[in-house]
């Protein structure tokens, strides 16, 4: 592998300076190389890469929030089938001290493809050779992401609620009881859909770029300010990012009051939070087993 980076990085110093754990990635290195330029190096498929590349891309041209500059997908010559993404090293921390900084910028994110909206022409959709961002007026993606290990539908659609019915929620519940068995998420989520439609009375679901995968684990600092990565980019609600990161913890008061002074509750609110924090369950049961299934359930039970 060393002589695979050097050749495709161009340098002749390739220095170890940091080995990193994850959950999903395997092998997650920094290199110091040429120049005192250092880069992080992680392993993984293929479609993982090419959705997470896309992903940083994409939030690197809204500058809104800092991410990791992606660089490269290599074929892993250690592994048939597989790739090591390398982009760039950052120096990081927990979040603590840019918490209310994370809201703002959160939010400018979220915001960002309104503001497209009234500077730009219309397009359908946004391609990942653009240099900046035009208006997106469909919920999806121009590449299939991941969350985890699974891959996700990013085909575009015009109606939100469809798009995370069908695009989101049904394929971790089919996944879900074929991996494990039982038919009651799917007879719950049966009789939730039709209800769907009500959660959003007298809204207009805007499209807004969103991390996807906006958990603890993937927001920390730097002396300048907050980072984000690891994102599974797509057009969709606002609201969705904020669902994981409340499960699992690590934000702030302060992170969440500096979000919602740029975007404000909507009626209705709470009901949606727990409804998109049914596909972080959902998801996280499917690759972590039925630890999470009792909370999926719930949540569908206490919507209907």
């Amino acid at each position: 592998m060393e002589k695979l980076l050097k050749e495709a990085l161009q340098t002749s110093k390739l220095s170890t300076i940091g080995k990193f754990g994850g959950m999903i990635a395997k092998d997650a290195t920094g290199y110091e190389i040429d120049g005192g330029w250092r880069i992080f190096v992680k392993g993984g498929t293929k479609q993982m890469f090419e959705g997470e590349f896309a992903s940083l891309q994409a939030i690197q041209r809204t500058n809104t929030v800092r991410v990791p500059k992606p660089l490269k997908i290599l074929a892993d010559p250690r592994e048939e089938g597989g790739y090591l993404f390398v982009m760039e090293y950052m120096d990081l921390k927990g979040l603590s001290k840019y918490q209310a900084m994370l809201g703002e910028q959160l939010a400018r994110l979220h915001l960002h493809n309104q503001s497209c909206e009234q500077t730009t022409s219309q397009s359908s959709h946004i391609k990942s050779d653009d240099s900046q961002p035009s208006y997106v007026d469909q919920f999806g993606f121009d590449v299939s992401t991941c969350c985890g290990a699974i891959p996700l539908d990013n085909t575009w659609s015009s109606n939100w609620v469809e798009f995370y019915a069908r695009q989101r929620v049904a394929p971790q519940i089919a996944m879900a009881e074929e991996k494990y068995g039982g038919h009651q998420a799917s007879e719950l989520w049966t009789q939730l859909v039709p209800q769907l439609p009500s959660l959003f009375a007298g809204m207009s679901v805007k499209p807004a770029l969103l991390h996807g995968d906006l958990w603890s684990g993937n927001a920390a600092e730097n002396a300048s300010g907050p980072v984000i990565y690891d994102p599974a980019c797509f057009y969709g609600h606002s609201e969705f990012d904020l669902a994981i990161a409340a499960m699992f913890g690590g934000f702030s008061h302060a992170f969440y009051s500096a979000y919602h002074q740029l975007i404000p509750k909507a009626p209705g609110f709470e009901k949606r939070h727990q409804l998109y924090m049914l596909f972080h369950y959902l998801n996280h049961w499917n690759h972590f087993g039925s630890g999470y299934k009792s909370q999926s359930l719930s949540i569908m039970k206490d919507l209907l």
